[in-house]
């Protein structure tokens, strides 16, 4: 059957569903509802809808345009919300970029991207500033969003006069539910990073998933403290906030004395975090003493959750029900779940494929391998990006045969429950024995007294690589080298134990509370030399 394309277009657009279409259908259903939360900020389904009709309109009328590029380098706050949406209706690609990169590392994006227009906050200008000049780019529009008291330098407008002046009306350009919407740069570790193309295909299906197998719904009163750049807090749960017309309350970070009074003035039902925040949490005075009992709903992810503090968490939070969600950034980012009921009885697994993923252990080959046998996690799902911008050869490689490689390295069961064995950069070769790095940190974190621990391998002129860990004991507990190598001989063959321990006071991470696992490698790459 055939259409004249005037017709086509007519039943496109009725059909429409995109990431832009999610905040206008929520503000239809629920106008009055509080949206989101920012300091002294309160703004409605209704205001958030307007505000982001103004912003892409102003965002227009500088001459954005369908698939030009935004660049964003700032923490949390409404305004990353607003543009979030605005570009989006706008067929403008959001590129959202790490606050805690260098000017050098930010030029690089921006000239990777080819940005036409950039946002930033107060406090990072100077090095925005000092991207740009790296960059060369041709910049149409320059937003400014004023976190702390400094007023906008000449050439730059602030978002906030985006947001509340000009006009509401909606834009009307023609997005594609397949077409770009976001380009979301992963962490580089031995090269430069990728640019990571998502759609509103994409992401919205990632939606329904998390909302079915993550228990999301309409009433959550959520707190999102983690990166918004990182797809994590931005897409499994802000974005899916404001599809379900749930409240968000926004912060600049996790900090664990401010998430903890926040929970108990707000009354927050729901809170995603790493594990690393979650421990920080745990070990703060105020945990004690805020009135945490709205709570119903934690998750998290980025790492697998340690067993002993599973256990924790169970006896100090017990009306809260946990998932864990895995996955990563080509994957919009989720992928499996580990619901509440099998926290316990399958701790340390990454769950089963959410509800619209299929996922597979493979050989180098592209065979599943055998049940309880170690291979590449692979998925195949509409989660799954458009590819890696301006990338041919890495996309086809990423997604051979069919299915996205993950570069993380699992096990399957016989019920389906996948195990993340380790990265493959994060797996040990020992005198040629492989250790997974995550089975040494379960070990450890079986000592009394370890608040967390890191394991990695640095290279070893007798066994090529050593397992090396980087402990870091609770407040006021002593835990010394000889107290971990004799709780390790009890509980790991001996070419698993580490061959070096060092006691330190933190573990160097990321603004998403993922550790750093190659800074770790960089700092301690001459231990077995003294």
């Amino acid at each position: 059957m055939s259409f004249t394309p005037q017709t086509t277009a007519t039943v496109a657009s009725a059909r429409s569903q995109t990431f832009g279409d999610l905040l206008r259908r929520t503000a239809l259903r629920v106008p009055a509802k509080t949206a989101i939360i920012d300091g002294d900020t309160r703004l409605t389904y209704a205001e958030f809808d307007a505000a982001v009709n103004r912003t892409a309109n102003a965002l227009s009328a500088h001459g954005l345009r369908h698939g030009d590029r935004l660049a964003l380098v700032s923490h949390n706050s409404w305004q990353y919300g607003v543009l979030a949406f605005a570009t989006a209706r706008l067929g403008v690609v959001l590129v959202p970029v790490n606050f805690g990169l260098g000017a050098g590392e930010i030029a690089f994006i921006l000239e990777h991207s080819g940005a036409r227009a950039v946002v930033t906050e107060d406090a990072l200008a100077p090095t925005v500033t000092e991207a740009l000049d790296l960059a060369g780019n041709e910049i149409v529009a320059r937003g400014w969003i004023a976190l702390g008291s400094g007023a906008a330098p000449d050439g730059w407008e602030t978002v906030d006069d985006w947001a509340r002046d000009g006009d509401p009306t909606p834009p009307t350009t023609a997005v594609g539910d397949d077409d770009p919407l976001r380009l979301m740069y992963t962490s580089g570790t031995e090269s430069r990073p990728k640019g990571v193309l998502l759609s509103s295909k994409s992401l919205i299906t990632q939606y329904v998933s998390c909302i079915v197998d993550g228990g999301m719904t309409g009433d959550d009163i959520e707190i999102h403290s983690l990166p918004m750049f990182h797809c994590a807090q931005m897409d499994c749960f802000f974005s899916v906030d404001v599809y379900l017309g749930a409240t968000g309350i926004i912060l600049r970070a996790p900090d664990p004395a401010t998430v903890l009074a926040t929970i108990e003035s707000e009354q927050v039902t729901k809170f995603f975090a790493p594990p690393t925040v979650w421990i920080s949490l745990l070990r703060h005075p105020d945990f004690e003493t805020r009135d945490l009992s709205s709570l119903r709903k934690g998750y998290y992810g980025a790492s697998a959750m340690p067993v002993e503090v599973l256990r924790e968490m169970g006896r100090r939070l017990p009306d809260v029900s946990l998932w864990n969600f895995y996955g990563q950034t080509e994957m919009s980012p989720l992928a499996t779940i580990l619901q509440p009921h099998e926290q316990m009885s399958r701790a340390g697994s990454a769950g089963r494929p959410a509800l619209n993923v299929e996922t597979r252990v493979v050989d180098e080959t592209g065979e599943s391998v055998p049940i309880g046998e170690v291979g590449e996690i692979v998925h195949r799902s509409p989660h799954a990006a458009l590819g890696y911008y301006g990338d041919e050869d890495k996309t086809a490689q990423a997604f051979d045969g069919g299915w996205f490689h993950s570069g993380d390295l699992g096990v399957i069961d016989s019920d389906g429950y996948l195990s993340v064995v380790d990265r493959k950069k994060d797996m040990i070769k020992t005198g040629g024995e492989n250790v997974a790095s995550r089975e040494v940190e379960e070990a450890i974190y079986q000592l009394d007294g370890v608040a967390e621990v890191a394991v990695f391998a640095v290279p070893h002129p007798k066994w090529i690589e050593a397992v090396t860990a980087v402990v870091v004991p609770k407040p006021d507990v002593t835990v010394t080298v000889a107290d971990v190598d004799a709780h390790v001989a009890t509980v790991l063959a001996g070419y698993k134990r580490p061959k070096y321990v060092v006691i330190a006071d933190a573990l160097p991470k990321n603004p998403s509370g993922k550790i750093l696992k190659k800074d770790l490698r960089v700092a301690h790459v001459d231990i077995a030399n003294t």
